[in-house]
């Protein structure tokens, strides 16, 4: 077996045994591209081998999906896919776990009309409102895991020879997952061991604000009572562990739906949506984002803060140290799954239940009068920079610092 199948096999199985920790008897959907078909045939294996009862996959091709935008019928993008999330919602109320396979270029849907993207979002958002209301939850075990495309790869390796891009890929993903280490499971839980460490910390801090500081930046956050910091791995509703996103470097909670204050400048591209939104800015009056600019993907920012009333809203802070492994390799993958582990982040849209005290078993409407946001939305987008201060503020107004120059201060 040469190196790189070896590599292969070693992240196929720390997909399914620390990803979503597939259980004897439990059934595992995967989302995936055709073009990682050889990467999902291994978890297929790899999940039977543990005992897996079935493993579903529901293909896609990027091909189709632009062809889709370009000349479906104006409708398509209106109409829910009630059948798709039918059967997620049946999966994860039969406690199945879930794996999203990306692959994604981040200009597939570059000169799309953003209108018909937003209506697809929104309308799919909607549509998947009880799954989604499982997944944020940790009612099921969820995983996002990447695997290289060739015009992924032309994105983040334009200089080098065409040939060369993908294994060049290949290798930065396997390192931030750490399966150029001997043992890549004992060094996973090692690592998470350390993030749990961190959110100790904070948990004990007990922060009522948080004050970031950077070029470009002002921004005050207030934090919910009964707030909680989690990190990469998460308990599902039967007991069992499971890590949402391979690579994690974050610890992150929840703000106040209505606790935000101040402007706030990205550092990194997002790539949404098939398209790249880039060097922009938010501000934002008692939690709500009153104005937004940025220097590309203007309509997309506007579309996409515009999905819901709870897109005008964050639902998650995230902190990761700028002295972090992907950070320092210095890559640019223009996908969120990695470049929100290189930097401090946070999201526009829906909170995770389990950030707050109890949040796992209050409803909807519970979990919003404990100050939660809720959207048909989620999405990261990247702040830090190894210029970025954050102080904790206690409720009795001792300001203190959690972030110096770009990495933690205790």
């Amino acid at each position: 077996m040469s190196d790189f199948q070896t590599k292969l096999n070693k992240y196929a199985e720390l997909a399914v045994k620390i990803g979503v920790n597939i259980q004897p008897g439990q059934a595992l959907v995967i989302n995936a591209p055709i073009s990682a078909a050889e990467f999902v045939r291994l978890v297929a294996e790899k999940a039977y081998g543990v005992g897996a009862s079935l493993v579903k996959v529901n293909w896609s091709d990027e091909s189709i999906t632009r062809q889709t935008f370009e000349h479906a019928a104006p409708e398509i993008f209106t109409k829910a896919p009630t059948w798709y999330a039918g059967e997620m919602t049946e999966f994860a109320e039969n406690g199945a776990a879930v794996m999203a396979v990306i692959s994604e270029n981040p200009d597939a849907l570059k000169g799309i009309d953003p209108e018909r993207i937003a209506n697809f979002q929104k309308t799919r958002g909607a549509a998947l409102a009880k799954y989604r209301a499982y997944q944020m939850s940790d009612k099921i075990s969820w995983n996002v895991i990447a695997v290289p495309s060739q015009p992924w790869a032309d994105k983040v390796f334009p200089e080098l020879p065409s040939e060369e891009r993908v294994a060049q890929l290949w290798e930065a993903i396997f390192h931030t997952v750490r399966i150029d280490q001997e043992d890549p499971i004992a060094a996973w839980h090692e690592h998470l061991d350390n993030l749990e460490n961190k959110a100790n910390v904070l948990n004990a801090k007990k922060y009522k604000k948080l004050h970031y500081i950077a070029p470009g930046t002002d921004l005050t956050i207030e934090l919910p009572k009964g707030h909680l910091w989690a990190q990469g791995d998460s308990i599902n509703a039967k007991g069992h562990s499971f890590v949402a996103n391979l690579p994690t470097e974050e610890v992150f909670t929840a703000p106040l739906k209505t606790g935000v204050n101040g402007v706030v400048s990205s550092t990194k591209p997002l790539s949404h949506g098939g398209n790249i939104i880039d060097n922009f800015s938010l501000t934002f009056e008692n939690g709500k984002i009153v104005s937004v600019s940025a220097e590309k993907g203007q309509e997309s920012l506007e579309h996409l803060i515009s999905m819901d009333e709870g897109a005008k809203y964050l639902g998650e802070v995230a902190l990761v140290p700028h002295h972090s492994p992907i950070s320092e390799s210095n890559i640019l993958y223009y996908n969120t799954l990695f470049d929100e582990n290189a930097s401090n982040h946070l999201a526009i849209g829906m909170a995770y239940a389990f950030c707050l005290e109890g949040g796992k078993e209050m409803d909807e409407e519970q979990q919003i009068a404990h100050g939660l946001n809720s959207s048909v939305t989620h999405v990261d987008f990247m702040i830090g920079s190894g210029e970025m201060d954050i102080y904790g503020i206690s409720e009795d107004g001792t300001r203190e610092p959690v972030f110096l120059k770009g990495n933690w201060a205790f």
